[in-house]
């Protein structure tokens, strides 16, 4: 594809995602260093970091595609001061809950079903597909999450593929994902180790490696590990995983503020692990 892919980190799991002429932004998080976000169920978590934007600094956005409603995904900054015209994309529980916010034109997908976009000769499909917030008897305490694939198709044809892991654990079953939506250029993963009442809720560095290894992208951007307090498995046990299985992907790693290629072809030099 002539026209790269691309990720900035805003910080969590929030993203500015390029893709052709369409501009995504994922999991809107804005919380400052020292506040708190709401994690359902009573449950609160203490921000660690400061996220490279605000609201009123973002550019013209397309699309929001919403793994699922939790305080580091949606926060109150979000809640307040985000379009309310904004097409989103989630969950049926999160879309319920934010039309009831106001917000216009939140859409819920079910798994393997899909929202197709088109500009200027190019397309972009959005397909809900299967995750797993939590164990099976810890799963009334988490709400459903939804991964996705955005399937970029240019006007020449040429298609990229894109994986947003959300908040899922690994799974063998995420197999699926190649299964049915093809092979994926791009993956950006949910990882962190995310404890909750001592019960892993999200990848750890060694299942984030496992879903690489399961999933093969072509490039890896690794999101999501360090922001909160239950975050618990920092981004270095994921990137030694890697290295030391020699997963045949290309690990990217990105600070905040900062932007990262999706696609093989932009960064000749960087390494496998």
């Amino acid at each position: 594809m002539t026209t790269a892919a691309s990720l900035e980190f805003v910080g969590t799991a929030t993203t500015i995602l390029r893709l052709g002429p369409f501009t995504v932004l994922t999991d809107p998080n804005f919380l400052h260093r020292g506040q708190r976000a709401y994690l359902g169920k009573g449950l609160f978590s203490r921000r660690r970091t400061e996220p490279s934007l605000q609201p009123g600094d973002l550019p013209p956005i397309d699309l929001l595609v919403l793994s699922h409603l939790h305080g580091d995904h949606f926060d109150r900054v979000a809640r307040a001061e985000l379009d309310r015209h904004l097409p989103i994309l989630t969950t049926h529980a999160a879309a319920r809950r934010l039309s009831r916010w106001g917000f216009r034109q939140a859409q819920p997908l079910d798994t393997w079903t899909s929202s197709r976009h088109e500009r200027d000769g190019w397309s972009l499909t959005v397909t809900a597909v299967r995750g797993t917030h939590a164990p099976l008897l810890a799963r009334p305490l988490l709400p459903s999450v939804m991964g996705s694939v955005l399937h970029l198709v240019d006007p020449a044809g040429e298609e990229f593929r894109l994986y947003l892991s959300g908040d899922t654990l690994y799974r063998p079953w995420l197999r699926e994902v190649t299964q049915r939506t093809g092979p994926l250029d791009a993956a950006a993963v949910h990882l962190g180790g995310t404890r909750v009442l001592g019960l892993l809720v999200t990848m750890d560095g060694r299942q984030g490696a496992d879903l690489v290894e399961l999933l093969e992208p072509a490039v890896t951007v690794p999101i999501h590990y360090d922001d909160y307090t239950v975050f618990r498995s920092p981004l270095s046990d994921f990137t030694d995983e890697c290295a030391r299985r020699r997963l045949p992907t290309r690990v990217r790693t990105v600070a905040r503020g900062d932007v990262v290629a999706l696609d093989t072809g932009s960064l000749v030099d960087d390494e496998r692990p």
